[in-house]
């Protein structure tokens, strides 16, 4: 009895643990919701530890990556990016067709929001430009991604051709910080278990009720484009049976990143999972902190869907140009979902412009995102960090790896 506790409580039955956290933090939260709501603050600090040690850890591996650098490595950045490009306007495209087919509607509200959307799509990609250039302690503060892979990289070709020694140290300390991290990782069960316990009690679901039909059409477009869409992408480029890969990267990505909410959070996890499935270091120490900047296919669903509920609402005709251009808008500006506060939400007042619907308007329907958030960010979040880790693990083994 005490080896198979000692065995479930182990790393290798981590996904089980956080599991049985899951079942715990609704028990609780069904039983005694006064203490559950307490309970959140195990699910704080795991998501701060995670959030504190992310940027620092892509730092120095993406550095020690690029210092210690293989060319053989360069030929597989290429169909990663056009995985993550596909893959977010096929999301865009699902989420429009599933919309036409079970048009949603809202009851707008009438309470607005402080938050201020971006003006315009260039203001997105000029936002993105800038945080390639912010100043680097800065970008490891906030959790500017794109500006920490910026730095880091260009630090590790500065440090190239240096004493072979500095690279050995440059290297123990990589292995140092991945293993803090795997530490960090180990406290999940107990920190998803204290989101679940919080989240639960406070929400239950009386305040989703009426907006069931916008989420089960959110929820319907992420597992299409999860279970369907990636599946055939991953086939396409290595024509082998998709789903072993893609079911792994949900059950242990997909899970701690619903749960945590955040793409940053996650970051770690899903290091820590490329490397349990043996692929190359020089690769998904930039393609994972990369795709979660940029491979945003859950947001492109949220504009769009968020957006097409206007639409309707307000009783907007919708060509098959203005469709499309739609389609085109949530992709490219999913790209920049991180980097706005507030994250897709934001970007729906952008898509609705195209059909000439008011910013206050808009802003109402980013109020109704609020409303729903604590499953459509999750649910978000899920797809796209669980997507990095499946495309970069298809692109390494079509390589043979």
């Amino acid at each position: 009895m005490e080896n198979t506790v000692s065995q479930f409580l182990s790393e290798r039955f981590l996904v089980a643990q956080i599991a049985l956290g899951i079942l715990l933090g609704v028990a609780l939260a069904i039983i005694w919701p006064s203490l559950a709501v307490h309970t959140e603050l195990f699910g704080s600090l795991f998501v701060a530890a995670l959030k504190a040690a992310a940027p620092l850890l892509v730092f120095v591996l993406v550095m020690d990556a690029v210092a210690n650098h293989n060319r053989a490595g360069d030929a597989r950045f290429s169909p990663i990016i056009w995985l993550y490009l596909a893959g977010t306007m096929s999301a865009a495209l699902v989420a429009l067709l599933v919309s036409r087919m079970w048009p949603p509607e809202i009851t707008l509200l009438t309470s607005s929001t402080d938050l201020t959307p971006p003006q315009g799509l260039s203001s997105v990609i000029s936002g993105l430009a800038l945080k390639v250039v912010d100043n680097p302690i800065k970008a490891l503060v906030s959790g500017n991604f794109i500006g920490v892979l910026a730095w880091a990289a260009a630090l590790g070709f500065a440090l190239r051709g240096v004493a072979s020694s500095t690279l050995t140290a440059l290297s123990d300390v990589s292995a140092a910080m991945t293993q803090l991290v795997r530490y960090i990782i180990r406290l999940a069960p107990i920190g998803i278990f204290g989101l679940v316990a919080a989240t639960t009690a406070k929400t239950g679901a009386a305040a989703l009720l009426q907006y069931g039909h916008l989420i089960g059409l959110l929820l319907l477009c992420m597992v299409t484009v999860a279970l369907v869409v990636n599946p055939i992408l991953v086939f396409a480029l290595t024509r082998s049976n998709p789903y072993p890969l893609v079911l792994t990267a949900l059950r242990e990505s997909g899970v701690t990143a619903f749960f945590t909410r955040s793409s940053a959070a996650n970051i770690p996890v899903n290091l820590n999972l490329c490397k349990r499935l043996e692929l190359n270091p020089d690769i998904y120490s930039v393609s994972i902190p990369l795709g979660a900047a940029v491979n945003m296919a859950g947001a492109a669903i949220t504009i769009t869907v968020m957006t097409m509920a206007a639409v309707n609402t307000l009783g907007i005709e919708v060509s098959l140009a203005t469709a499309l251009l739609l389609c085109i808008t949530a992709s490219l500006s999913a790209g920049g979902a991180a980097g706005v506060a507030g994250g897709s939400l934001l970007l729906i007042p952008l898509a609705c412009n195209l059909f000439g619907i008011s910013g206050d308007v808009a802003m109402q329907v980013v109020a109704v995102g609020f409303v729903i958030g604590v499953v459509q960010d999750s649910a978000e979040t899920a797809l796209n960090s669980s997507t990095d880790v499946v495309f970069t693990a298809a692109v390494s083994r079509s390589f043979g790896e």
